[in-house]
């Protein structure tokens, strides 16, 4: 730019005066830019240096790597993000702080999340918005063991449910049961931080929640069978079960940063609902060594994941305000949605807020 405003300045003087200036002068003209076209090449030579520095992003995963973040492992390995010119950074999986925490301090500038815990963050006044929805459904589900007997969720009543901890569980859990007729919704609510599956397999709990695209499939390659009761088909609202999530001041201070994360990153999932094959490939390669074990079953995973990333919706992430709204006000109904104190919100939160499609490409 500097060099193209010197040309011009000297250019149009020498077209409007070289007629009237003397070979002197003129001689002396060109003397003078051949000194100054060296400066003007080497200040060019920086700005373009520095304009072409990459801008690192840091990515939050919610877990060990799994089909959730292929998208993100493919944009990476195909080169979409140094299109962008930006630099992708995943960082450590960390059970001490979650995905959530390390987007809304700035140590993060995007993670994995999922609807009821962003509902929960934005309670306690957490500045985090979900800025692409990683699946268009919620594959969470009710599970029992089949050697239990519990084959429908009528007979869940009166059981022991393995509860995570997350305020939402128990009214999810009576909803699910009063809706199958259960003639008792009640139920033994005993929170534990087991794995679900571990949880079943020690005999002190008879049901838990799973997802259907990895804890399930997970349990099949180990044998063991399953009864599954889906959320969705027992009187629960369908939300958005994995997002990606933002923070709202770098959102605000970076809003062409995001757009370029965002549009390699619609590239890497829209490629994995494609190639779930080729989509393991990148993911086995791209996560630290041993993280699966059975390759077999992360491709299994892999192909149920990819089915549900752009399932029928228009695009990658696209989100609407009836999804962001049912999961969410089940929440806000049943005092489930803590603020920082540990009360239930008096306010019904604004749905809206929670979400955003600003960020990612046009969807045709």
């Amino acid at each position: 730019m500097i060099m193209s405003f010197i040309f011009r300045q000297h250019t149009d003087s020498m077209i409007t005066h070289s007629k009237k200036q003397k070979p002197g002068k003129l001689s002396r003209f060109y003397a003078i830019l051949t000194l100054l076209l060296p400066l003007a090449v080497f200040l060019v030579s920086c700005g373009s240096n520095a304009a072409s520095s990459p801008y690192q992003i840091n990515f939050a995963v919610d877990g060990e790597p799994n089909a959730n973040d292929s998208g993100v492992y493919v944009a990476l390995a195909q080169g979409w993000y140094k299109q962008q010119g930006i630099t992708v950074n995943i960082l450590p999986f960390s059970t001490s702080v979650s995905s959530d925490q390390l987007v809304s301090s700035g140590k993060a500038d995007f993670g994995i999340s999922f609807a009821p815990a962003l509902t929960g963050d934005r309670a306690r006044n957490q500045p985090v918005v979900s800025v692409a929805a990683v699946y268009q459904h919620n594959t969470g589900s009710l599970v029992s063991l089949k050697t239990s007997g519990l084959d429908t969720v009528a007979k869940l009543a009166g059981k022991r449910y393995a509860n995570g901890g997350s305020a939402w569980e128990q009214p999810l859990v009576t909803q699910i049961l009063s809706c199958n007729g259960a003639s008792d919704g009640s139920f033994q609510n005993v929170v534990t931080d087991l794995d679900p599956l571990v949880a079943l397999q020690s005999g002190n709990f008879d049901f838990a929640i799973m997802g259907q695209g990895w804890g399930v499939i997970a349990a099949k390659f180990q044998g063991i069978g399953l009864n599954v009761f889906p959320f969705v088909d027992y009187c629960i609202p369908d939300a958005y079960q994995t997002d990606i999530l933002s923070n709202e001041s770098f959102l605000q201070n970076h809003p062409d940063i995001a757009r370029r994360f965002l549009a390699a990153t619609s590239q890497g999932y829209t490629y994995a609902a494609q190639h779930p094959q080729q989509a393991t490939n990148i993911l086995v390669a791209g996560a630290p060594k041993g993280t699966f074990p059975d390759l077999n079953e992360i491709l299994a995973s892999q192909q149920f994941q990819s089915a549900q990333y752009i399932n029928d919706g228009k695009c990658w992430g696209y989100q609407t305000l009836q999804r962001w709204t049912g999961f969410p006000q089940f929440m806000y109904n049943h005092h489930a949605i803590l603020d920082a104190t540990g009360k239930p919100i008096t306010k019904a939160p604004d749905y809206a807020a929670a979400y955003t499609n600003d960020y990612l490409p046009s969807c045709s």
